[in-house]
C-alpha cells in the first residue's frame, strides 16, 4: 500500500472537495445565474402588429426562420411561448399584415416557421421577430443576415421574467 506524505495527502484532499464543491454548488450556479436577458435591438419593433395571428405558414414559404427560446439564469428551455415574425420578402413588405405571422415554441423551446425569402430592406436583408406576452419582458430582435441569398436565419432568446 503507498503511503502519502501528509503534504500530498493534503492537496489530494483539498483538490478533491475544491472539485466537489464546484461541481454541486459554485459552478453550476455561477454559469446559470451568468445566463444574461437579450436586449432589444435597436429597429426591432419597427412595423410591429400587436397581436399577429399564430399561423402554420407566412406567405408561399421557402424561407425558414429557427431559434429558441429559454430563460434568463438557468437556461430552462420555455416551451408555449410565442414569437412573432415578420420581414421584408418577395410577397410583401414588413409593414403588410400578409407579412406578419407568430408561432409557439415545441417542448424543448424551439421553434420554426417557414415564410417568403427575406430580400433587402433599406440596404440590408433582415428579419423582425419579437417575444410580446406578459410573462416575460418584452423583447425585439432585428437579425441582419449574412447574404440576401439565406434561405434560414437562426435566432435565440434568453427571457428575463417580469
Amino acid at each position: 500500500m503507498t503511503d502519502f506524505s501528509p503534504i500530498r495527502r493534503a492537496l489530494v484532499v483539498s483538490a478533491s472537495a475544491a472539485a466537489a464543491t464546484g461541481l454541486s454548488g459554485l459552478l453550476v450556479p455561477a454559469f446559470a445565474q451568468g445566463l444574461a436577458p437579450t436586449p432589444t435591438m435597436r429597429g426591432g419593433a419597427n412595423n410591429y402588429r400587436p397581436g399577429a395571428p399564430i399561423v402554420e405558414r407566412i406567405g408561399g414559404g421557402g424561407f425558414w426562420m429557427t431559434g429558441t427560446v429559454r430563460r434568463a439564469g438557468d437556461g430552462a428551455p420555455l416551451p408555449g411561448q410565442r414569437i412573432q415574425i415578420w420581414a421584408h420578402t418577395t410577397e410583401g413588405h414588413e409593414r403588410d399584415p400578409q407579412s406578419h405571422g407568430a408561432t409557439l415554441t415545441d417542448a424543448t423551446g424551439a421553434f420554426r416557421l417557414e415564410m417568403p425569402q427575406i430580400v433587402p430592406a433599406f440596404g440590408q436583408p433582415h428579419g423582425h421577430l419579437a417575444y410580446d406576452d406578459p410573462e416575460f419582458e418584452t423583447v425585439f430582435l432585428r437579425p441582419v443576415m449574412a447574404s440576401a441569398r439565406d434561405t434560414s436565419l437562426h435566432v435565440d432568446f434568453v427571457l428575463k421574467p417580469v
